[in-house]
Parts: C-alpha cells; sequence; structure tokens
C-alpha cells in the first residue's frame, strides 16, 4: 500500500474524527471493549447561556482521562473547580473507571489537584524554561 504523509496545522474535525475513530475501532478488535464516551462539564453565564470554562475529556477502557479544565479568573478561589473535578470523577466511577489521569503545566495547577487527591506520577521539562508537564494520576475506585 501506497501513502502521502502531509503535516498540517489546520487539519479538519473530520479528519481528526476519522483518525479516532478508527483507533477506537482498532481498540475495540483487541480489548472487546466498546467505552469510549465523552465527558464534558460546562460552565455557562446564567444569563446569556454562553461558556465560561468547563472541563473536557473522556472515559474509556477503566480510565477516566482529563484533557482540558479551564475557569476564568473571577470564577476560581469558590469552590467550583473542585466540584467539577468531582463531578468528572463521579462520573468516572459511575462509568466503571478505576483510575483518571491528566498532565497539568507547573504554572496551572498541580496544586489544585494535589489538594483534591491527584498524585504526581511524573514530569517533563518544556517551554519556557523552569516549566515542566506534570502528569497525574488519581485511584477512583
Amino acid at each position: 500500500m501506497q501513502a502521502i504523509l502531509e503535516l498540517t496545522d489546520q487539519p479538519a474535525d473530520s479528519e481528526l474524527a476519522q483518525i479516532s475513530d478508527a483507533l477506537d475501532q482498532f481498540n475495540i478488535q483487541v480489548s472487546g471493549v466498546a467505552d469510549r464516551t465523552p465527558l464534558a462539564i460546562l460552565v455557562r453565564d446564567p444569563e446569556t447561556h454562553a461558556v465560561l470554562g468547563g472541563l473536557t475529556g473522556r472515559t474509556s477502557l477503566g480510565l477516566l482521562f482529563v484533557d482540558i479544565f479551564y475557569l476564568p479568573e473571577q470564577l476560581r478561589g469558590q469552590g467550583m473547580g473542585s466540584r467539577m473535578l468531582k463531578m468528572a470523577e463521579d462520573e468516572g466511577r459511575r462509568r466503571g473507571c478505576n483510575a483518571a489521569v491528566l498532565y497539568t503545566i507547573s504554572f496551572q495547577a498541580p496544586e489544585f489537584y494535589q489538594r483534591n487527591g491527584w498524585q504526581r506520577f511524573g514530569e517533563i521539562p518544556c517551554q519556557p524554561a523552569g516549566t515542566s508537564r506534570v502528569f497525574m494520576s488519581k485511584r477512583l475506585a
């Protein structure tokens, strides 16, 4: 089989979905488990219903993956972030997940996750100098 390699910084949503779906089908064939499910917690403005922040991730093969977590500064420090994280963890448990994983950046929120029971299991230096990606996990079972 011949193929062409193309590097792009603007893949179409349909192209990303095609790659993701193909990998999901492979995983189902090998594992016999078809449980990949998206997860999102949306923070909305009470008047306009515009999305202000939220948490996105997925569950698959017994793991909860937290991909993106953002709260605007004016909503921080009120317990909302911890409630959102607990909602995601509880949904992961409901879906049969035994553990959760994420990564954050050292200047973002590793201490927040640690206060919520998450543990560091790895760190890789990145830019800017003195910064690192912090990999974290939490047992859910």
